[in-house]
């Protein structure tokens, strides 16, 4: 794919109130690389550590008076910080965080006890980028939340303010993410750090499924660099940005050391535009165990697999048979309509290190061959479709119309105009067809079976 690039936008002083973008000529995508930084401060693969995000703690536990269900209290704070994501000490990159962090702290919660999240805008008032108020819209992305409480992309909270949100909790185990929401500027805020994932956990999956330590939230994006070490942007006109640096979990290509034993992998893409395919360097299979829907019916063993952004996927990998010492790769196949770099053909490593493994956790040499046979969503057929529908994507004169209607002409209605109007339960066939003749939207060009 050729896209020719006229600019980057640069997030230079992205912490800094008041702080204007710069814009300067870039390379063609067709280059080796997308970042503006000198070759000696450009990351290598598996020169880092992996980190681990932290696992956000509630502030408080209550009791629901109605019905005596136990509600989780927690608070994240969303501000302006620096990152050590480059290689040379001091040279740092400002983001946007929850918490100041990048990835922002993990939420974890059992099923049914119930989570009020309280999301506090400390940002600075505007984006340093192209001067937009950093308003956000927390969207807890794949929970089935009241709609006051699901991030909605015009209700958002201004800087100095805060808003509570409210999460049920009720469905099956599953990785969920929360990300900034924003009307407009969603996938810029997000660039800028505003993701973290959220799990859910149930006792079926904790029976099956490795916890703790080995259960471990992966979250990968990619990523552009200006000359003095800031997050670069050019979203060639909102067609797509493609960094030529991937991040796990903010790091650059890390590395982490893995017990002979199986892990279990919760791999989030939070890229803008990339999608991955990913693959181990061995050749040997991956077990899936979970997408966005929860656990899988049954384990599915695959080389690679397709995964799309926002998309999330729990693997199992076994590294029993791995020697002491032994490098393993994952790796990034990619996919048609990626724009690729010397380096965005990895991902991260793991080197098997000879830590005495816990064999009383029985999770420790098993790969479940059922999961959930049982699962509702899972079972869908197209035979059971009510009905189909078809939503036309296009985009003139710069703007986004599905079935030519804008989101202005949504907002113009009150918020009461909608693209189709389900029936609880009902099973329907959706078909989204890109008739933007080059450009293209992250959901276009499929078609699935999906449930109210």
């Amino acid at each position: 794919m050729t896209v020719s690039r006229r600019s980057v936008l640069l997030l230079g002083g992205l912490g800094v109130l008041g702080a204007g973008s710069l814009m300067v000529p870039t390379r063609s995508v067709d280059a080796k690389s997308a970042s503006r930084l000198d070759d000696s401060e450009m990351p290598q693969p598996f020169r880092t550590a992996f980190a681990a995000a932290p696992v956000l703690r509630p502030r408080a536990v209550t009791t629901d008076p109605v019905d005596g269900a136990a509600v989780h209290h927690y608070v994240v704070t969303e501000r302006a910080a620096r990152a050590q994501i480059l290689p040379r000490a001091g040279l740092t990159t400002p983001i946007l965080g929850y918490d100041g962090i990048f990835p922002g702290p993990t939420i974890s919660v059992d099923r049914g006890t119930r989570a009020v999240l309280r999301v506090r805008n400390q940002l600075p008032p505007t984006h340093a980028l192209d001067g937009h108020v950093l308003a956000t819209s927390t969207h807890l992305h794949g929970s089935a939340s009241l709609p006051q409480y699901d991030g909605y992309a015009n209700d958002v909270t201004s800087p100095g303010f805060y808003k509570d949100y409210h999460y049920p909790n009720a469905q099956p185990a599953r990785t969920l993410w929360y990300h900034d929401h924003m009307v407009h500027h969603t996938a810029l805020n997000a660039y800028s750090g505003l993701a973290a994932q959220y799990h859910l956990h149930d006792p079926l999956e904790r029976r099956l499924l490795p916890q703790g330590r080995y259960d471990v939230a992966l979250t990968v994006s990619d990523a552009m660099f200006a000359e003095d070490g800031s997050l670069g942007y050019d979203d060639n006109s909102h067609s797509g940005l493609w960094g030529d640096v991937i991040l796990v979990n903010g790091r650059p290509w890390p590395v982490l050391k893995v017990q002979k034993r199986v892990y279990r992998f919760r791999l989030l893409n939070a890229c803008i535009s990339r999608s991955l395919r990913p693959t181990l360097s061995t050749g040997d299979p991956i077990a899936i165990v979970g997408t966005d829907g929860g656990l899988m019916p049954s384990t599915q063993f695959v080389t690679s697999y397709r995964h799309a952004g926002a998309e999330r996927y729990e693997l199992l990998i076994d590294f029993r048979k791995y020697r002491t010492g032994q490098r393993i790769e994952l790796r990034n196949l990619s996919n048609d309509n990626n724009v690729d770099y010397d380096h965005t053909h990895r991902i991260m490593a793991f080197d098997v290190v000879d830590e005495p493994v816990d064999t009383s956790d029985p999770t420790w040499n098993r790969i479940p061959a059922q999961l959930v046979p049982d699962n509702e969503v899972m079972a869908l057929t197209p035979a059971l479709s009510a009905r189909t529908r078809r939503f036309e994507l296009d985009r003139t004169n710069g703007m986004w119309t599905i079935n030519d209607a804008t989101w202005q002409d949504v907002v113009a209605s009150g918020y009461r105009k909608v693209a189709a109007q389900v029936d609880l339960d009902a099973v329907e066939i959706w078909e989204f067809e890109n008739n933007s003749g080059g450009w293209y939207h992250p959901c276009t060009s499929t078609s699935s079976t999906s449930r109210s």
